[in-house]
């Protein structure tokens, strides 16, 4: 059993208060792994082709058999993931502690918001069934235009 925390662990100031807490979306996770897996199968098949293997049908078989155990192995923790949004910080997993001042971008990438840090940390909040709601959320929280 590892240590890491799926869930903010970090305390809240006397009067902070959380505004939104944000977490993985199941419907979200399975389309993912549905892309993940039509990549996985076609890079299996195109490998197969390129080496001259009769069977190139294999690799469609064999990529979509790794994502799907990976899919299966990886859901109840990413589905435990919570980050927490207050009127002044960031918190996330495993002890992230983001102050709103140290924001620095909000970006998509698919289902998930990456949030970049004036220091160059960045984190991912994954499998949003809405992510330009979460983005525009985080943005207007750190006081920049939603």
């Amino acid at each position: 059993m590892s240590d890491y925390q799926l869930t903010p662990t970090v305390a809240l100031a006397p009067d902070e208060t959380v505004q939104a807490s944000f977490t993985a979306d199941r419907m979200t996770y399975w389309r993912d792994m549905a892309w993940m897996a039509a990549v996985a199968m076609l890079a299996g098949m195109g490998v197969l082709w390129a080496i001259g293997n009769p069977h190139v049908w294999t690799g469609a078989i064999g990529g979509l058999a790794a994502i799907a155990l990976r899919g299966w192995y990886v859901m109840s923790d990413e589905m435990g993931v919570r980050w927490d949004l207050t009127d002044r910080r960031l918190l996330g997993p495993a002890g992230r502690d983001i102050a709103l001042g140290e924001i620095e971008t909000v970006r998509r990438l698919g289902s998930a918001v990456q949030v970049v840090t004036a220091s160059g940390d960045k984190h991912l909040i994954k499998y949003q069934a809405d992510a330009p709601a979460v983005m525009v959320r985080l943005q207007r929280a750190k006081g920049g235009p939603g």
